[in-house]
């Protein structure tokens, strides 16, 4: 396939008071925007687009399963250093993954040890371990799923009332 360039112009409407008595007209100011795929434009995101997004948070989502595989392997063989992530973990969020990491390399020594730890279990979980068709397929088959039952729903919602 080949990918060509085009140009499309986008109006630009904005609302003027003609008179005093606040009647409204166009204005319409072009804007020229090269577009270089036929992919949708995805507004709302400002400078981050919908996979940037997603990325970040299979990000934060990397960083809880990193934290989950270590505190079950300090479980069985070091329970001090497990007791005092858990401890940590109790004051700090998971939320933000790269904030908890950073948070928890400044706590102590031994807690970057753990930080450490945690950072490279997380790259070495994305980079070896995460099924990504897997999560592809998955997503697409629950997206399909969902809007299959929610039209079902619907129309057996609308046909009742007729």
């Amino acid at each position: 396939m080949e990918s060509s360039s085009s140009l499309v112009l986008l109006s630009q409407i904005s609302f003027f008071p003609q008179n005093s008595k606040n009647h409204l007209v166009f204005k319409n100011k072009p804007r020229f925007h090269r577009l270089n795929c036929q992919k949708m434009f995805v507004p709302g995101f400002g400078e981050a687009s919908p996979e940037a997004k997603a990325a970040k948070n299979l990000n934060n989502f990397f960083t809880y399963v990193a934290v989950q595989i270590v505190t079950a392997q300090l479980e069985s063989y070091n329970f001090e250093a497990y007791e005092e992530l858990m401890e940590f973990l109790g004051r700090h969020s998971l939320n933000d993954g790269d904030k908890f990491c950073s948070t928890l390399m400044r706590e102590s020594s031994r807690h970057k040890t753990l930080a450490l730890r945690i950072l490279e279990v997380r790259s070495a979980y994305c980079k070896n371990d995460f099924e990504w068709d897997n999560l592809e397929r998955l997503a697409k088959e629950m997206i399909e799923d969902s809007n299959t039952k929610l039209m079902r729903e619907y129309v057996s919602e609308t046909s009742r009332q007729t």
